[in-house]
């Protein structure tokens, strides 16, 4: 192989973040190097990384093998201990550009103290290789100390890009050519809180539709929703750029649950979020995470997680069988038979389906902009997939007719 490689794992963030990599990697000349950009949301997310890392130095024996993201940066020692890895970044290290010069001259493992981190610098890129949907980071760690999580200590404490930053940051994706960008970050919903004059997320929309008119669709990634503003719930009300499709950090549809998790939240916060939401703007939809045999959830608790979906009107169901995460206090909690776990998730997972197919087949016949994806398949506004009949090209917004629902898609063609 020659160029660099890269393999990016887990969440919108380190798609971005994989991109600014790749722009360091060209302008240093690395050649024949694969990069791991890990996550470490679960056990399992870091182990599917080393398994490939192993993999990728089997078939690739003399190739630089460099790892970076949220697992290096929590279990750096981890991925060092590995014959197999060259180099280890830390989450700060592999954004910074002098990472990428220092070659041979390079200490093997670079990883610094994230929680010393104060600001969100975010380099610019113009365009994501090979993506038609572009994601602006605009807040990166968290705050809060969910008992289940390790993200933070990946991450760091929040930041914020400020938002003169942010907008610019918008403008030249859209000046490339992009008809949609998703706004991203580890806790979106924080934005603002270290700025001067503590500006909240809806500001930030708010500014960004304004200030760039030929954004077509804005969309916003996971939110929590005990966090959004009122200037917020008003632009997801009145602005039709911004997508009607929020995708909800729930967890849990009950409360014990939710306070063991040290959940910001009650079951009925989101009930009356949604609730609030879909009244003043009648076509949204809303995903949510939700875990599965959290530690002591009885069979009672997990009824209350199964009916939330309902009483929420989910649309999209993320379902996550809970895996201990060493190093959280969720993981010396009194935990659930996998078997139940299993059930319990399989269950969820039944029920999402249904709450799915629901939506897709009330969607036939309607008219809907797509955005394409690849030359067959796009997104709708709701975030529905879209199957064309014919090739079309991706990037392009394409208005068509929903002709049919199913396997989890709409067929679509195009409208005359």
């Amino acid at each position: 192989m020659s160029g660099t490689r890269i393999e990016t794992f887990g969440c919108r963030l380190n798609t971005f973040e994989s991109e600014i990599m790749r722009g360091h990697a060209e302008k240093a000349g690395l050649s024949n190097a694969i990069v791991f950009n890990t996550c470490a949301v679960t056990a399992e997310a870091t182990r599917q990384a080393r398994q490939a890392i192993r993999k990728a130095r089997k078939e690739n024996p003399d190739a630089e093998i460099i790892v970076t993201g949220c697992a290096a940066q929590t279990e750096a020692e981890t991925f060092a201990a590995m014959p197999e890895v060259t180099r280890v970044l830390g989450n700060e290290e592999k954004l910074k550009a002098t990472s990428w010069l220092k070659g041979s001259n390079a200490p093997r493992v670079d990883v610094s103290d994230i929680m010393q981190v104060k600001e969100a610098v975010v380099p610019m890129i113009e365009r994501l290789s090979g993506r038609t949907r572009a994601f602006a980071q605009v807040q990166n760690g968290c705050d809060h100390r969910c008992t289940f999580c390790i993200i933070p200590f990946g991450r760091g404490n929040s930041r914020s890009v400020p938002l003169m930053a942010a907008v610019e940051q918008v403008r030249r994706l859209v000046a490339e050519g992009h008809n949609e960008v998703v706004l991203s970050g580890v806790d979106l919903t924080s934005w603002g809180a270290d700025l001067e004059g503590k500006p909240r997320l809806g500001a930030l929309v708010t500014a960004i539709l304004k200030d760039v008119p030929d954004l077509k669709r804005l969309r916003l990634s996971s939110i929590d929703s005990i966090e959004a503003d009122e200037e917020l719930i008003e632009v997801i009300a009145a602005e039709e750029r911004l997508m009607p499709h929020l995708h909800l950090s729930l967890q849990s549809g009950d409360n014990m649950v939710l306070k063991r998790m040290k959940r910001r939240h009650a079951r009925e916060d989101s009930i009356a979020f949604c609730e609030t939401l879909r009244s003043r703007r009648k076509d949204i939809v809303f995903g949510a995470d939700i875990i599965a045999g959290f530690p002591t959830e009885s069979d009672e608790m997990f009824e209350n997680s199964l009916r939330i979906v309902d009483e929420c009107g989910l649309t999209f169901l993320h379902v996550f069988p809970f895996s201990p995460r060493p190093g959280t206090p969720a993981a010396r909690m009194p935990a659930v038979e996998q078997a139940v776990i299993k059930r319990r998730a399989a269950l969820l997972r039944a029920k999402g389906e249904e709450r799915l197919a629901a939506f897709l087949n009330a969607e036939v016949g309607t008219t809907r902009d797509i955005l394409v994806e690849t030359p067959t398949v796009g997104r709708t506004p709701h975030f529905a997939m879209a199957r064309f009949s014919q090739q079309m090209m991706p990037g392009a917004l394409v208005r068509a007719v929903v002709k049919a629902a199913r396997d989890s898609s709409l067929d679509v063609s195009v409208a005359a």
